[in-house]
């Protein structure tokens, strides 16, 4: 046949590339990739760098000096408010809180909201246990404190656990005019058992930063996964994959 007769031949199929796929990502789901980049990815790389400082043994400036700076200030009345919140956003308490509110929510049949409440609480905990394990931070002992404490430091398991349940819940309510007022409470809420974790001397102020970013940046993933944020990037992918095979044909 002469080089007239024949078939164009088509291109060659290329594979998607991450790159490009990506770039695309970023020009249509600027909100997606906003929640991933300052939800998740912002937080946990805060968080290993932490860790990544205490595994070597190094401590963070300013450590002890706000520790005493708080203690400079104590008094009967502060004494009383710090054990209030430690109590409150204790172990017990937030898994019992925990346990009400994932019971509630398979009540209602909504269980895809319950196994998210689940995963969220139960793998900040987990997470929790497996960093102080690791990492084994000795605790301050600057002066003996009203709360004292036997298990390693970092991060911080009352501002961890506050804080996961605070964001879980804030993420599960509806839209409502009331819904800023749960989120000035419950920020109070948080700050309150993190200051009193600081106040009481149990606790580094880089332990409870490393709480607080460690759960959002655990709570926020685990929402990325549950909720249908990953549906756009599958048909963004699997638009990306036609579009770089477009002779391909379907197999009967």
């Amino acid at each position: 046949m002469s080089p007239a007769g024949r078939a164009p031949q088509r291109p060659a199929a290329r594979r998607p590339s991450l790159r490009r796929f990506v770039a695309r990502l970023l020009g249509r789901h600027r909100q997606l990739a906003a929640l991933g980049a300052l939800g998740v990815a912002l937080p946990w790389v805060v968080f290993l760098k932490a860790a990544s400082e205490i595994q070597e043994g190094e401590g963070f400036p300013g450590d002890q000096s706000v520790l005493r700076g708080l203690h400079a200030h104590a008094g009967p009345a502060l004494d009383a408010l710090a054990l209030a919140f430690t109590r409150t956003g204790g172990p017990l308490p937030m898994a019992g809180l925990s346990a009400l509110i994932f019971c509630y929510l398979w009540y209602r049949r909504q269980h895809r909201r319950a196994w998210f409440f689940g995963a969220a609480l139960g793998g900040a905990s987990a997470l929790n246990l497996i960093a102080k394990a690791v990492l084994g931070r000795v605790r301050p002992a600057l002066w003996p404190s009203l709360a004292p404490e036997t298990t390693a430091s970092f991060p911080s398991g009352h501002a961890m656990g506050s804080a996961a349940l605070v964001l879980a819940v804030g993420l599960l309510l509806a839209r409502g005019c009331w819904r800023p007022a749960f989120w000035a409470l419950g920020a109070l809420f948080v700050l309150g058992v993190g200051l009193s974790r600081m106040y009481l001397g149990v606790h580094y102020p880089s332990d409870v930063v490393a709480g607080w970013v460690a759960s959002v940046g655990w709570v926020m993933g685990t929402y990325f996964l549950f909720r249908p944020y990953l549906r756009p990037l599958n048909r963004l992918w699997a638009t990306k994959h036609r579009a770089a095979a477009p002779g391909r044909a379907a197999r009967p």
